[in-house]
């Protein structure tokens, strides 16, 4: 089963991450080891050596936590309900710390396992290796954390953020939220800002392929509905607004779909959710049933499109408190929020 990697990395961009594929499968993991046994978990009820899938990056945030000096602390330690907490960006760093320059090799290890454990075994290195390739072959280590509240103690977040990465590690903490709160992902393939129109290389473009295979299954009347002029703005956390609504959203609604065409707008959903630990893919599915499937709306951006080609680069799925946005001009930008319909 593999559809979804539907594409390989351009020759170039292979040739410059062989180096970080060489460092993942040996030094990374070696050093993995060595934090998750070495340092002791703080309050949480599970030994590293027992700890579930589920609760394996969870644990290690709590492992992380307790081993920080207080210089660490006071760079990257925030009151859970710090309003920083919910901030998301396309590029951003959350706080001055770097995780390559300002963590023990012990700590980037521990970091490098929270950042692979809440994504799927299926996807987890092809995405480390887009966030090494969008900032330069850096990775990892050249994004920044923060974290909220006290893990182990209570409750917390853990933030990563960087070039095309916004992550969130919560335990569920964060009532009522996917993910614990806004993410972002994107991916730059190859060397130029602007992608041609088929994306070579791009990790993240079988989504849109998927997406288009809806407008292919429309017709007149439902194109007319779910294809629109300009997309909205990147503005930040302001991107991913939910505004409580379930009609006049942009778009087509569901109940204007056929049965077949709402089976593959929730393929769509699978597809976007695919890179994630099943846990938090899970919870956000959930998450938009419970607000109710049919006030989903989902349109087609025809302003944007990279080499006139009918292929839609942008696109989106928005509900009463979800919104996926999918931006694939001039590279893929991607935003995910999805919340309890009562907390909007």
């Amino acid at each position: 089963m593999n559809p979804l990697l539907i594409q390989q990395l351009s020759e170039k961009h292979d040739e410059r991450l062989i180096g970080r594929r060489t460092f993942l499968k040996t030094g990374a993991c070696s050093l993995g080891t060595a934090a998750v046994t070495s340092i002791p978990l703080l309050n949480s009820g599970v030994d590293a050596e027992n700890a579930t899938d589920k609760q394996a990056s969870e644990t290690l945030v709590a492992s992380l936590f307790a081993s920080l000096n207080e210089t660490q602390r006071e760079l990257i330690c925030f009151p859970f309900n710090h309003p920083l907490r919910s901030e998301v960006q396309n590029n951003w760093f959350i706080t001055k710390a770097r995780v390559g320059e300002d963590f023990t090799a012990d700590q980037q290890a521990m970091i490098r396992e929270i950042f692979k454990g809440i994504h799927s075994e299926e996807y987890a290195d092809q995405i480390f290796e887009q966030v090494a390739w969008d900032s330069d072959e850096e990775g990892l280590e050249d994004t920044s954390i923060a974290l909220f509240g006290k893990p182990g103690e209570g409750k917390f977040e853990f933030v990563l953020t960087g070039r095309h990465v916004t992550r969130r590690c919560d335990g569920n903490s964060v009532e009522g939220a996917a993910f614990g709160g806004p993410i972002f992902y994107g991916h730059q393939a190859g060397n130029k800002d602007i992608e041609p129109p088929h994306h070579p290389g791009n990790a993240y473009w079988y989504q849109a392929k998927r997406a288009n295979e809806i407008f292919q299954m429309l017709d007149g009347k439902q194109r007319n509905l779910a294809l629109l002029g300009e997309s909205r703005k990147e503005e930040g956390t302001q991107t991913v607004r939910l505004t409580g609504k379930t009609s006049q959203l942009p778009g087509i609604p569901m109940t204007e779909l056929l049965a077949d065409q709402q089976g593959l707008v929730r393929k769509v959903l699978g597809d976007v959710l695919a890179p994630f630990r099943k846990q938090d893919a899970d919870e956000a599915l959930k998450l938009v049933e419970d607000a109710g499937f049919d006030h989903l709306h989902m349109a087609f951006y025809k302003n944007e499109d990279l080499g006139n080609d009918g292929i839609w680069d942008v696109w989106q799925i928005e509900g009463p408190s979800s919104l996926i946005f999918f931006r694939g001009a001039p590279h893929v930008h991607a935003y995910i929020h999805i919340r309890d319909g009562s907390d909007v």
